[in-house]
C-alpha cells in the first residue's frame, strides 16, 4: 500500500480499534490460480506470546481452507468509514484554484501467517464470541444465542465450517484525513462532511490526536 509519511498511523491502540469496530476484513491469499480474496468477519484475539491473532471461519465448501497451507503469508484488509472530498470545500481553492478532489479513508493492513483450525472446540469458541460481540451491537433486548437453536442443528452447522487463525506479524495503518492540507481546508472539508451526515470521517478529520509528521 502506498503510504506517505504524513498519512502513516502507528498507534497500535488505534489500529486495533479499527479492526474491532469494523471487523469485516478482506483476507487475501495466493491461491493456485492467482490471488484470492474472501470477505470475513474477524475477531482480534490476544493470542499467545508477543503477537495477537485474527480468528475467523469459512464455509467448508470454500476451497480456501484446503488450498492454504499452515504458515502461508496472508494479508487482511480492514477499512473504516471513508468519504469523497470535493476541492470546492477548500477555502484555498477559491483563492488559488490549485486544488483537486480526493478521497479520505482509514485503513489497516494486517500481515501474518495463516493456520487452518479444523476442530470443533476452536470453532465453537470463535462463533460464540463473534455472535456475542455483534449481537450486542444490534441494541436489541433479545440477542441471539447458539442455545436458541437445537443442539442437533448447531452440531450440523458446526460441521459445515472450518476455522482459520492468523498470527499477526505486522500492522500497517493509513489515515488519509487531509493532514497534508492547510488547517482551514481540513476543518472546512470536515464541516461539509458533517452537514452531509458523514459523521465518522468528519470527526476523524477534526481529531486533535491526528498524527503529525
Amino acid at each position: 500500500m502506498y503510504n506517505p509519511e504524513h498519512f502513516q498511523e502507528t498507534r497500535t491502540e488505534e489500529l486495533h480499534r479499527v479492526i474491532t469496530e469494523y471487523p469485516l476484513g478482506v483476507l487475501v491469499l495466493a491461491a493456485p490460480n492467482g490471488l484470492d480474496a474472501n470477505h470475513l468477519p474477524f475477531e482480534l484475539n490476544p493470542g499467545v506470546g508477543e503477537h495477537r491473532h485474527l480468528l475467523a471461519h469459512v464455509a467448508r465448501a470454500n476451497p480456501l481452507w484446503q488450498e492454504a497451507k499452515d504458515g502461508d503469508e496472508a494479508l487482511v484488509i480492514f477499512r473504516a468509514a471513508n468519504a469523497y472530498i470535493s476541492s470546492n470545500w477548500y477555502p484555498s481553492k477559491h483563492e488559488f484554484h490549485r486544488q483537486v478532489p480526493t478521497w479520505n479513508c482509514q485503513a489497516v493492513h494486517v500481515h501474518g501467517k495463516i493456520k487452518i483450525r479444523d476442530d470443533e472446540k476452536f470453532l465453537r469458541g470463535v462463533v460464540a464470541r463473534l455472535t456475542r460481540t455483534n449481537e450486542a451491537r444490534t441494541g436489541s433486548d433479545k440477542q441471539w444465542r447458539m442455545s436458541d437453536s437445537s443442539k442437533e442443528y448447531i452440531d450440523q452447522m458446526m460441521k459445515a465450517i472450518v476455522g482459520i487463525e492468523i498470527e499477526i506479524s505486522k500492522l500497517v495503518g493509513k489515515w488519509k484525513l487531509s493532514q497534508n492540507r492547510e488547517e482551514r481546508d481540513r476543518i472546512n472539508a470536515a464541516e461539509e462532511l458533517r452537514k452531509r451526515g458523514e459523521q465518522v470521517t468528519s470527526s476523524a478529520m477534526l481529531d486533535a490526536n491526528l498524527p503529525t509528521h
